[in-house]
């Protein structure tokens, strides 16, 4: 359990990363959704 959350926090911080040198709000709800898809596809589609 402490690695997953590890590996979640790691990735959230990638993110904020992005976001913070991210100027055009709609290709960065863009990148969420898609990140959201595919990390719902990695965790519940083995």
């Amino acid at each position: 359990m402490q690695r997953m959350i590890g590996f979640i926090a790691f990735w959230i911080a990638v993110g904020m990363v992005l976001m913070f040198f991210m100027t055009n709000r709609l290709i960065a709800l863009i990148i969420i959704a898609l990140l959201l898809l595919i990390g719902y596809n990695f965790y519940y589609c083995d």
